[in-house]
């Protein structure tokens, strides 16, 4: 079917008696685009990352509008016609849209993507390039963590020459991506932890696309601070390899629990730590047991590489 998307434009303070005018009017079905509840979100949010996209936020400058549908129809437009009738203070401007473009656009944007020296990350629809790489698929839609941003790739260049024959566990997992990766550059098995309730279906949908099973990779929703039973689950099991990719914050936050979950000869790769936030993170590491074998930086972001320290295993 085809539709008409119409845009009006307004204001923070005309948007919601705009949006009651037009559900009495009989419209269903809004998006909002407000700056000023974005920036609310973000401030009410802060603990949960240190940066937004500038270019987002130069996007969203100024703007608040409102967004319905109606059929791209004679019966559609005669719709529009009232409506635009009934609100003779708002501009209701139509752009004619496909079912398909909201299924189908938003995937010209992803293409293959080299990481290291032997990786490449690739949207599950299309083919692998045949250059030797080692070829991980996703569907990058799904949930956070495609690949492309600068902290998932400082850990993805780690595991290249620190999965082979390891155990590993990925804190705060989003899509999988270090998990599979792991997998696919050697790894015998992995453990996926995240927050999100949607994250176990969410990777082990990845993981098919990589013909990787439960066998080989488990995934929990939850918090390993607050849910102890799963902390304990977690530490019995002793991992040779433990991953974190998400913030300065939440790292700084879940670096006493880190030992716990290493094997005495593991590793602990994290990253998501941006400019400015590094040497609280690195004192935060080391107070937790660990020691800093290695520190990495790609564009504004920072990865540690730990071991325990020797006090620690003594």
């Amino acid at each position: 079917m085809n539709w008409l998307e119409i845009t009006v434009n307004t204001s923070h303070e005309r948007l919601e008696p705009l949006t009651a005018r037009l559900t009495a009017l009989g419209v269903e079905g809004f998006i909002t685009e407000d700056e000023a509840d974005v920036r609310e979100f973000l401030e009410n949010n802060r603990k949960y990352w240190d940066y937004v996209d500038e270019d987002f936020m130069r996007r969203m400058a100024g703007v608040c509008r409102l967004k319905f549908y109606l059929e791209d129809s004679e019966a559609g437009r005669l719709e529009l016609a009232r409506l635009s009738s009934s609100l003779p203070e708002f501009e209701l401007l139509p752009r004619p849209v496909r079912d398909e473009d909201w299924e189908n656009n938003w995937r010209a944007y992803y293409k293959p993507i080299e990481v290291g020296e032997r990786l490449v990350i690739v949207p599950q629809w299309l083919p692998a390039p045949e250059d030797g790489r080692v070829a991980l698929r996703l569907d990058p839609g799904l949930i956070f963590g495609t690949g492309a941003h600068a902290t998932t790739q400082l850990c993805l260049a780690e595991l290249e020459k620190a999965a082979a024959g390891k155990t590993v566990l990925d804190l705060g997992c989003g899509s999988g991506i270090l998990a599979i990766a792991a997998l696919l550059l050697g790894a015998d098995r992995a453990v996926g932890v995240d927050i999100d309730d949607k994250a176990p279906a969410v990777v082990m949908e990845n993981a098919g696309f990589n013909n990787i099973g439960p066998d080989r990779l488990t995934v929990f929703a939850g918090d390993v601070l607050s849910d102890k039973a799963l902390s304990r689950r977690l530490s019995g099991q002793r991992f040779g390899l433990v991953l974190m990719n998400i913030v300065a914050d939440v790292i700084i936050s879940l670096a006493p629990k880190v030992p716990d979950f290493m094997a005495e000869d593991g590793l602990f790769i994290c990253s998501g730590v941006i400019d400015g936030r590094e040497g609280e993170v690195e004192a935060a590491l080391t107070a937790a047991g660990l020691h800093v074998l290695a520190h990495r930086q790609k564009d504004n972001w920072h990865a540690f590489i730990c071991d325990k320290s020797k006090e620690e295993t003594l």
